[in-house]
């Protein structure tokens, strides 16, 4: 079948669904491009939720992947406001919330993850909010200014990457934060006690008040509006309004239904993909934060929900619909803005798989790389204030070359340097 017959659907209006149908035609194909949202906002990026847009210094179409006329001036379809509801893999065909059937040659599955509720009493009041959407970040935006210029409190469930970036955002507008988490120190899981803590100091300085090993039980209110927060230590903590950041879940609900192959949820869940992002079905492909890839590079099956995996992946998965040769081995990346900090991370180190953390730099001043290492091996790096670096590190993780940790400390020899060597 030539292009100009075929007709390639994406589900999932997000960054990875929009690179995917800038790839297909960027790449030459000539068929029918269908892209489906269930949003009604074109296709824009996730990172200025919690970032620029939020702290109010970009503006609401910066976040845009495309300006919304492109998508006509590239032939692709939106249907925007529009669920998928039902995949037919034997008739090859989407069926839409509203009755619609859209057949298709290839589909591609960019459906995202969703935000984890809080499970206790008082979720429903109007002071609780959650972000991911960019309809969560407008009106958050509105909520951090209105509590900056009144004194109010926001409390914050969650110290990882999302709570601690609407921490910063809040108290750039002034409002008080307090951020519960049940680890010993902020970012405990991702990073290790050690950068944990530098985040968590960093927070502190800025009037962060932290709440460690605790968890919300009840959201107490009057009137419909949020009055105070408890925890399951017997503390209560004032608060007008409630952040729930406490992960995201992938949304494999159409995929299940459909009978594809899911990664194990202990794995983190996912639709399961090889290195080529195909799924169990091979018209049907996955990418973005849905996608459980099975990584060539790191050895196992990995689920990433990273801004970078999106950009990445998106144009992946489109390479391989139009049948180029892929393998999808992108070193993870993202990056984090907190006051005065940046950072950038490169790498994979979960919990348990590394057994030496190396510092490059100076941790008191807030500029140097963190590596994590697993048998002399560098499994991540995250440079924070220092710039410039990503490629090298990334090669480090690459070479899997056993590293002289003293000279990974050492910032007279370069990063460039250190791979071939033999550490012993």
């Amino acid at each position: 079948m030539v292009d100009g017959e075929q007709t390639f659907v994406i589900v999932g209006g997000g960054l990875a669904g929009a690179k995917a149908a800038e790839t297909l035609r960027s790449e030459g194909f000539t068929g029918r491009v269908i892209l489906i949202g269930d949003e009604r906002d074109h296709p824009y990026e996730r990172p200025p939720l919690s970032k620029g847009y939020l702290q109010g210094k970009d503006s609401r179409e910066s976040v845009f992947v495309h300006e919304p006329a492109w998508y006509a001036q590239a032939d692709v379809e939106l249907h925007l406001g529009q669920s998928v509801v039902a995949v037919d893999r034997a008739a090859r065909s989407v069926r839409l919330g509203d009755g619609t059937v859209l057949h298709y040659d290839k589909l591609l599955l960019a459906t995202g993850a969703e935000p984890r509720r809080l499970d206790i009493p008082g979720t429903g009041l109007a002071g609780v909010h959650h972000l991911r959407r960019l309809a969560h970040a407008d009106r958050l935006r509105q909520v951090l200014a209105g509590l900056g210029r009144e004194n109010g409190r926001l409390v914050v469930a969650g110290a990882g990457w999302i709570g601690l970036e609407v921490a910063a955002a809040a108290r750039g507008y002034g409002a008080e934060v307090t951020v519960v988490e049940p680890e010993p120190t902020a970012l405990h899981h991702v990073l290790g006690p050690e950068l944990g803590q530098f985040f968590t100091d960093l927070h502190t300085e800025h009037g962060v008040t932290f709440h460690f090993g605790a968890r919300l039980t009840e959201i107490t209110g009057q009137d419909g509006m949020v009055l105070a927060v408890q925890t399951d230590d017997g503390e209560e903590h004032p608060a007008h309004d409630v952040l729930a950041a406490i992960g995201a879940a992938p949304r494999t609900a159409l995929a299940e239904a459909a009978g594809l192959t899911l990664a194990d949820r202990a794995d983190g869940g996912g639709i399961a993909v090889d290195a080529a992002l195909r799924t169990s079905d091979p018209d049907i492909y996955a990418a973005g934060d849905v996608a459980a890839v099975d990584h060539p590079l790191l050895g196992g099956r990995i689920r990433v929900e990273h801004w970078a995996n999106a950009l990445n992946g998106g144009p992946a998965a489109a390479r391989s619909m139009l049948g180029r040769e892929v393998s999808y081995d992108r070193v993870p990346y993202f990056y984090s803005d907190q006051y005065d900090v940046g950072m950038e991370y490169s790498g994979w180190a979960p919990p348990g798989s590394y057994d030496q953390i190396v510092l490059r730099g100076d941790a008191g001043k807030r500029e140097f790389i963190a590596f994590w290492l697993a048998d002399g091996r560098v499994l991540a790096g995250m440079n924070v204030n220092v710039w410039d670096v990503t490629g090298p590190v990334q090669e480090l993780i690459r070479s899997g070359d056993r590293i002289d940790p003293e000279a990974l400390a050492d910032p007279s020899v370069p990063l460039t340097e250190l791979t071939g060597r033999d550490s012993g």
